[in-house]
């Protein structure tokens, strides 16, 4: 049985991670590390100011106190893996979309990230809660177990090769007929700069961060437009964030 480690970013009591748990345990053996708090937009961080605690909730199952999804990754391996490292590392499953440049803010991936850092296979899994159909529909979640249990054994049985050093970003629409898959590229997200200040008692000024509605450019081949016309979206990440072709323009410009 491919042993399989489990982490998210909403916290261990999330119903997607007790999704994601079922699903890995019908084809696997896997041990859940989780953050005991929402850790939300907490993209890749390691805590490094302060200790560290793990939390046993059941067999297998573990909360670490204030950790992030990379700290229960990366102690995940330290204390439970010593002698051989998973098969796989899956993150999930997100309450909400990971598209486009969100990846570079999301828990979620940074959890896939730090599997891939180790050269493990790894995947984040995002389940989308807006849904393009009208009205919306409710997540059908014994359907997005099937989808990441497929998706996590084709990986696993290398009928979706991931190389070293490579993640897979997968985000399943909130639809009621799912097309199938599609690999894509990022979206273009737009953003905007929300913030809310407000007053408190004592009369100091405080700032809540807005949420920002899911737009993006649309364009066809994208995570976006994948999801919005109803298909699972899997997008390959790759660590090394080097611009290659700008990289050879700027030697090229330097060398004249």
């Amino acid at each position: 049985m491919p042993k399989i480690l489990i982490t998210n970013d909403d916290s261990y009591e999330a119903k997607g991670l007790e999704v994601l748990y079922k699903a890995m345990r019908e084809i696997g053996d896997p041990i859940v590390v989780a953050p005991a708090h929402p850790k939300s937009a907490c993209s890749k961080s390691l805590t490094i100011t302060k200790p560290l605690m793990f939390k046993k909730i059941k067999e297998n199952f573990y909360k670490l106190e204030d950790g992030t999804p990379n700290d229960c990754v990366y102690l995940a391996l330290n204390e439970f893996f010593k002698n051989k490292l998973p098969d796989l590392v899956v993150s999930g499953i997100n309450h909400g979309a990971n598209m486009g440049e969100d990846v570079n803010y999301s828990g979620t991936v940074g959890g896939a990230t730090e599997g891939a850092i180790h050269g493990i296979k790894s995947i984040a899994f995002s389940q989308v809660l807006k849904s393009y159909d009208n009205p919306p529909s409710k997540i059908d979640w014994e359907k997005t177990k099937e989808i990441v249990k497929d998706i996590a054994l084709k990986v696993l049985e290398n009928k979706i090769t991931l190389p070293h050093r490579k993640l897979l970003n997968v985000n399943i629409p909130n639809t009621k007929k799912i097309k199938g898959y599609q690999f894509t590229k990022l979206a273009y997200r737009i953003y905007g700069n929300e913030a809310h200040k407000h007053i408190n008692p004592r009369g100091e000024e405080y700032y809540w961060l807005g949420l920002h509605p899911l737009n993006f450019k649309e364009e066809k081949g994208t995570d976006f437009w994948a999801v919005k016309n109803g298909y699972i979206s899997i997008t390959p990440i790759t660590l090394d964030i080097t611009d290659y072709k700008l990289l050879e323009q700027l030697k090229m410009k330097s060398e004249k």
